[in-house]
C-alpha cells in the first residue's frame, strides 16, 4: 500500500497531480478544492494517498490531510459511491462540512454533490451517520457494534421508503435480515436483495 508521496509537484490538471519522487511520475487523483491548493509546478509536495486496486488497473487517490483520506475511504464504502463521487463530495464540501450535513440527516445538502440523486444521498447519510456520532474524531474510530432492535429495523424499512421503494419491497428486502445488525448493515442487505447493490 501506499500510504503518502514526498516528491516535486511535475504538473496538474483539473482531476490529478502529476508527482515526481525519485525519478518516477505518480498520477495522483485529487478533488477539485485539494489541487486548487497545491503549489505551482516544481515544488515540493506530500500527499497521502490512498491505492484503489481493480481488475482493470490500478488507480492512486490523494489528499493533503488524513480527515479527507478517511472521508474518502467511509465514502467509497457506501454502496453506489465511486471515487469519483467521493472526490466530487470533498470538491463540494469541507470534511467537517461534509460530516455537519451527514449528523443533521440533510438530505438536499448532500444532493448538492455532483452525480448525487436523492436515493444515494439518503443512502450515504444512512450508512454513514453513526460514523459520525463523535464528528471528525468518528473518522478514526473503528464501528462500534450496535445491538439491532426493532428501532434499527424500523428506521432501515423508513429509509428504504424516503429512497422510494414501496412499503412491500422494503418488507420483503428486510424478511431474514441478520439479527443483531446495525441500520447500516441492514441497509446493505436490503438493498442487495433489492437488486441495487
Amino acid at each position: 500500500m501506499i500510504a503518502f508521496l514526498k516528491g516535486v509537484l511535475a504538473a496538474k490538471t483539473a482531476t490529478t497531480a502529476y508527482i515526481e519522487v525519485n525519478g518516477i511520475g505518480y498520477a495522483v487523483g485529487m478533488s477539485q478544492a485539494g489541487l486548487s491548493k497545491l503549489p505551482e509546478a516544481g515544488a515540493a509536495v506530500e500527499v497521502h494517498t490512498f491505492l484503489q486496486v481493480r481488475d482493470d488497473g490500478l488507480a492512486l487517490f490523494g489528499f493533503l490531510t488524513l480527515e479527507e483520506k478517511a472521508l474518502f475511504e467511509r465514502l467509497i464504502g457506501v454502496g453506489g459511491v465511486g471515487p469519483k463521487v467521493a472526490l466530487a463530495a470533498l470538491s463540494a464540501f469541507s470534511p467537517a462540512g461534509l460530516v455537519a450535513a451527514v449528523q443533521a440527516q440533510d438530505v438536499a445538502a448532500v444532493q448538492r454533490i455532483p452525480g448525487v440523486g436523492k436515493k444515494t444521498a439518503s443512502r450515504i447519510i444512512l450508512e454513514l451517520k453513526g460514523s459520525f456520532d463523535e464528528g471528525l474524531a468518528g473518522l478514526f474510530d473503528e464501528a462500534a457494534p450496535v445491538v439491532a432492535s426493532a428501532a434499527n429495523l424500523a428506521g432501515t424499512r423508513e429509509a428504504l421508503l424516503s429512497m422510494g421503494f414501496t412499503s412491500e419491497e422494503a418488507d420483503v428486502a428486510l424478511k431474514g435480515a441478520p439479527e443483531g445488525a446495525a441500520e447500516s448493515v441492514l441497509l446493505q442487505y436490503a438493498l442487495k436483495r433489492l437488486g441495487t447493490n
